[in-house]
């Protein structure tokens, strides 16, 4: 694993197929598709940023890189690596030599950033508009209030702020206006177009307003005064901002007992896109949606106000019987090709013991690469340190960037089948576009409004190459290349230009296995599979994903296992593989697959931060770790397994989304009977105190920030961990628990069994 982890420090990739399968069939018979994950944006101290435009080959467009071929004689020419084309250096070069090289031709540069300082961004404030949720109870809206203030006082001093408060109607705050507080209403049942913003909050009160064309900030006839009505300097308005905020209120429109407040969340959202389109176009603002409940009002509204009809389940949308599902879907597909067209971003702050409609707001949170954080109350520690996290400077920020723009170059045998992840597509269609289309597909380009340092996306490739297996042998280069272009506005507001070259080797015919099976990386390998996996429960009616991932993983254990034909007892794995079919074992039950006991938000949720995260963060999710911490020995790993539980150890479950502090039945008892306080129990109070400050450690870097909990064995909390582990002893295991131990109650089959089973069908 370790070269694989080397090489992710270097470009920021992980590849399941680090040596490629050279041929379409031989692809195929790989079952995993040739892909690899991506994380543009992250850091690397060591790379330099060069104060130049790149030099780009005029037939393919890709950029100067290591694996170009450079003839440093009298003629000083470049071929591209891509589609070979000859290249004459600018005169800017004409010095460069074998011993005088550029540092974009370095070897150990293959990924490198361009900073031209002719292209400076035409807005570099960042703007944030704030859509905040009245209708829910008075101690949530102290909590909200509380969390916002206190984040109003660490904003930068330059970047521009607005307001908007909505519940049944929408109210639109003009911060510009400090003598009295003067707000535009706008009724929530109704959809609102760019036109009634416009006219309503008297955009164009003073002229005339132009006749035709879009209107789109001060270039297309606004005037800075009107802007800066609605958008303001976080140094001009945090005085009346703090003043709104404090006197803000429950919605006061009466809700009848067997009545749902009329929230028309969807109304609000459109009236911030229209705004920001209004007003700051292409300026990689973004609407920071506070949501307490779920929109029964007006378009995207996800239930009706009666409170006896219950809000959509998994069951009602697998049965297609909720009526409002794809009505709200629709009109936030429109949100969010509004979002992605003007380069605005959505994030949502989902706080509520009750869903929110994040199934439905999930197409324009993904598309525009908007945050999202759920949590069960506006007071809780999720919401509350997610928060301060988004605004936090210095080297624990999240590094939000904007505007960005992200394209492929590969060799001609590799086609483009698309991208899962936060982007939209750009729809730049071309000869690298497979007919096969995967998430934002049929595509070389795609938009990304909102990308921070951890955003990672998964870019599925096919291999095009028909040819038998003697040509391919004799062929001259046994390599495929993949360069990837990040164009974006860094936080000091200087666009921006991240190149990432990649070569990988390929091999086909008879022998080329053990390579493949050098180069594969299980992890990487797991995260592609679940993103598939989740991508095609979205979008394909009647698809198993049981069934799909089990047929997947007996194909590849049949292809590169080792076995003799019918008997069982002889497979075995290359130590390349070997964790594999845990990894899989343990996606089929991860909340990925198994919706039941989900809500389609909670569903939606896990799915987004799956798509946005990094291999080793996905591979948590997956599979949690699990660590041990006892008087015997110091913190280890022990197996994802019931039998790691013992009455005298502390189990620490880390699962992504929660982290779990477990305490054996005899700790607990000691921990009640306060051993712990005692003098000469020093040796006790350090065991209770190291996993705790673990987790907290985990809890401070990790962003949205996980629910901790602290549970002892056999009480209601415990819950969170024994749904995790494997159930190797369950209420009908034949063998008795162990002393200390615990058993599941469960009919799922165990890792053991799994494993029996997928060896009897793989050597068949």
């Amino acid at each position: 694993m370790t070269e694989f982890l080397e090489l992710e420090t270097q470009d920021a990739v992980r590849m399941p197929w680090n040596v490629l399968p050279g041929s379409k069939s031989e692809a195929a018979q790989c079952v995993i598709p040739v892909s690899a994950i991506y994380t543009p944006l992250k850091p690397f101290p060591n790379t330099p940023t060069l104060p130049y435009a790149p030099l780009r080959c005029r037939n393919c467009r890709s950029v100067l890189n290591p694996f170009s071929i450079v003839d440093f004689s009298s003629t000083k020419i470049w071929i591209c690596c891509f589609c070979l084309q000859r290249n004459h250096f600018p005169p800017s070069y004409q010095s460069i030599s074998e011993t005088n090289m550029p540092a974009e031709l370095f070897p150990q540069y293959t990924t490198i950033e361009y900073e031209s300082p002719s292209e400076k961004a035409s807005l570099t404030n960042p703007v944030f508009l704030f859509v905040i949720d009245t209708c829910v109870i008075e101690e949530e809206i102290g909590y909200l209030k509380s969390s916002l203030l206190q984040v109003v006082g660490t904003l930068p001093e330059n970047c521009l702020i607005g307001l908007i408060t909505f519940g049944t109607y929408v109210h639109v705050h003009e911060l510009g206006f400090g003598q009295i507080p003067k707000v535009y209403v706008f009724k929530g049942s109704k959809e609102v177009s760019k036109d009634q913003v416009l006219e309503q909050m008297g955009f164009f009160a003073n002229k005339l307003k132009p006749t035709t064309g879009v209107i789109a900030g001060v270039r297309d006839g606004l005037s800075q005064e009107s802007i800066s009505r609605f958008l303001l300097p976080a140094s001009e308005c945090e005085f009346t901002l703090n003043l709104i905020l404090e006197e803000l209120q429950r919605d006061p429109w009466p809700v009848p007992a067997d009545y749902r407040a009329a929230r028309c969340t969807g109304t609000a959202l459109s009236v911030a896109s229209h705004l920001l389109g209004i007003c700051v176009p292409g300026s990689g603002a973004r609407i920071m949606a506070f949501l307490g409940g779920p929109s029964t009002e007006g378009p995207g509204a996800i239930v009706s106000k009666i409170l006896s009809e219950p809000i959509r389940s998994h069951k009602d949308l697998d049965k297609d019987s909720a009526p409002l599902y794809h009505k709200a879907v629709k009109f936030y597909e429109g949100i969010s090709k509004q979002l992605v067209h003007q380069g605005h971003v959505l994030d949502v702050f989902a706080c509520a013991l009750e869903q929110v409609g994040l199934a439905e707001i999930k197409v324009a949170c993904e598309k525009t690469g908007g945050l999202v954080v759920l949590a069960e109350s506006f007071g809780h520690s999720v919401f509350k340190d997610s928060l301060k996290q988004v605004f936090q400077s210095g080297g624990n920020d999240l590094g939000l960037s904007s505007n960005g723009i992200f394209e492929i170059n590969c060799s001609k045998d590799i086609k483009v089948q698309g991208v899962i992840g936060p982007c939209a597509s750009l729809e730049k269609k071309g000869p690298l576009c497979s007919e096969v289309v995967v998430g934002q597909g049929n595509t070389t380009a795609w938009k990304m409004c909102g990308l921070d340092k951890t955003s990672t996306f998964c870019l599925i490739f096919e291999v095009a190459k028909k040819e038998s297996p003697d040509a391919i042998a004799q062929s001259a280069n046994p390599q495929f290349y993949f360069q990837f272009l990040t164009y974006y506005q860094h936080t000091s507001g200087q666009m921006r230009l991240r190149v990432t070259t990649l070569s990988r080797r390929w091999v086909a015919g008879p022998g080329s296995v053990q390579d493949l099976i050098a180069g594969f990386d299980q992890e990487a390998a797991a995260v592609v599979m679940a993103r598939q996996v989740s991508f095609k429960m979205e979008t394909e009616a009647d698809f198993d994903p049981i069934r799909w991932l089990d047929k997947s993983l007996i194909h590849i254990c049949s292809r590169f296992g080792d076995y003799q034909k019918d008997t069982p007892s002889s497979f075995t794995l290359s130590p390349r593989f070997s964790i594999f079919p845990q990894f899989m074992f343990h996606l089929r039950r991860s909340q990925f697959v198994q919706v039941f006991g989900n809500s389609p938000d909670e569903t939606a949720y896990f799915r987004m931060i799956l798509n946005r995260e990094n291999v080793a963060n996905s591979v948590v999710m997956i599979q949690p770790s699990l660590i041990s911490y006892s008087f015997h020995s110091g913190p280890e790993p022990v197996l994802l397994d019931v039998a790691a539980i013992a009455a005298d150890r502390i189990l620490l479950l880390d699962s992504y989304f929660t982290i779990v502090v477990f305490h054996g039945s005899t700790i607990a008892q000691w921990r009640k009977l306060g051993y712990h306080e005692q003098p000469e129990h020093q040796a006790f109070a350090e065991l209770l105190k190291s996993p705790r400050e673990d987790a907290e450690a985990i809890v401070h870097e990790r962003f949205p920030v996980p629910r901790l909990v602290i549970c002892d064995q056999y009480g209601s909390q415990a819950r969170f961990m024994l749904a995790k582990l494997n159930p190797s002893a369950t209420y009908n295991s034949d063998a008795p628990p162990i002393p200390g131990g615990d058993i599941i109650f469960t009919d799922d089959v165990s890792f053991e069994v799994f494993l029996d089973h997928l060896q009897r069908l793989a050597v068949h």
